[in-house]
């Protein structure tokens, strides 16, 4: 039996655990953050954990617990800091022929000339996105300049606090009528989609973003052979083994839009009958990789 590492027991945490040790993978949490860690005699026996599955979400716990526990990780700390940078992944993808959407990336603070000038390369309306943050946190939309830079200036007060490591943001060409794919990438092969969809209520009421933390509802597709090639062609761009792609696709164009190296895993329903198979395979080979 190969022990698993979750650093975070939530969703994705039951929902693994049952098909993995069902195949050899006992799951068990490595809780880091919200608690007290004791550095010179740690909580966990050195020999307690033989693989990790994603670096811990908080970077600097993450870092102590893993010079404790010391393991291979199936996402490591670059991996998840690859996607966490928006910016970053959208210009490899783009450097690799991979279709995504026009962007610039603000360093905040610009003057307000140069601000007007990245609205003005734009159709509005325009998406404005804080480079690092998941779930749709930040995002916004605006439809003429005046709204853009107001939506700059609350980037502005947040951005002022000298504890924000993060300063940057992106503006986006906003793609209507689109449809949202998540895919799921599982050690370079595709494993699985589910569509993300807003409710009627929402769309009617204006709502944009469809995010599943922002109420839409995600559901199993069955994705055609080019998207498929699309989210796999992204995860080895990025050599990350275990990778969460989002895919917009209209009438006449798809983008990859984002990745996710912490991807939340859904019922095993929405997924391809062989995806735990991968995943367990994927832990055992990491396990097994480690020096």
């Amino acid at each position: 039996m190969v022990t698993l590492a979750v650093a975070t027991r939530a969703e994705t945490f039951e929902r693994i655990r049952d098909p993995l040790a069902e195949r050899g993978v006992e799951v068990r949490h490595l809780r880091t953050r919200e608690r007290t860690l004791p550095l010179t005699d740690p909580p966990w026996e050195p020999d307690e954990f033989d693989v990790g599955f994603v670096f811990p979400p908080r970077l600097m716990e993450g870092g102590a617990a893993d010079a404790l526990v010391d393991v291979p990780w199936v996402n490591d700390r670059e991996a998840v800091l690859t996607s966490r940078n928006k910016a970053e992944v959208l210009a490899r993808l783009d450097r690799a022929g991979l279709p995504v959407p026009r962007t610039v990336l603000v360093s905040n603070p610009v003057d307000d000339v140069d601000l007007v000038e990245v609205f003005e390369r734009f159709d509005p309306p325009v998406v404005v996105k804080p480079n690092s943050t998941t779930r749709g946190v930040g995002v916004a939309k605006a439809g003429d300049v005046d709204s853009f830079l107001g939506v700059v200036d609350y980037l502005d007060l947040v951005h002022d606090f000298r504890a924000t490591g993060d300063r940057s943001f992106l503006v986006q060409e906003y793609l209507p009528e689109v449809t949202d794919y998540r895919a799921m990438v599982v050690d370079g092969e595709f494993a699985g989609a589910v569509e993300r969809r807003l409710p009627e209520a929402a769309l009617a009421a204006g709502q944009w973003k469809h995010n599943v933390h922002r109420g839409a509802e995600a559901t199993g597709v069955d994705l055609p052979p080019e998207l498929r090639e699309l989210a796999e062609r992204t995860a080895r761009g990025l050599d990350i083994p275990f990778l969460g792609v989002d895919l917009l696709v209209g009438e006449d164009r798809v983008v990859v839009s984002e990745t996710n190296a912490r991807p939340t895993v859904d019922a095993a329903t929405k997924y391809e009958p062989e995806f735990y198979d991968r995943l367990a395979d994927l832990v055992r080979a990491t396990a097994e990789g480690a020096p």
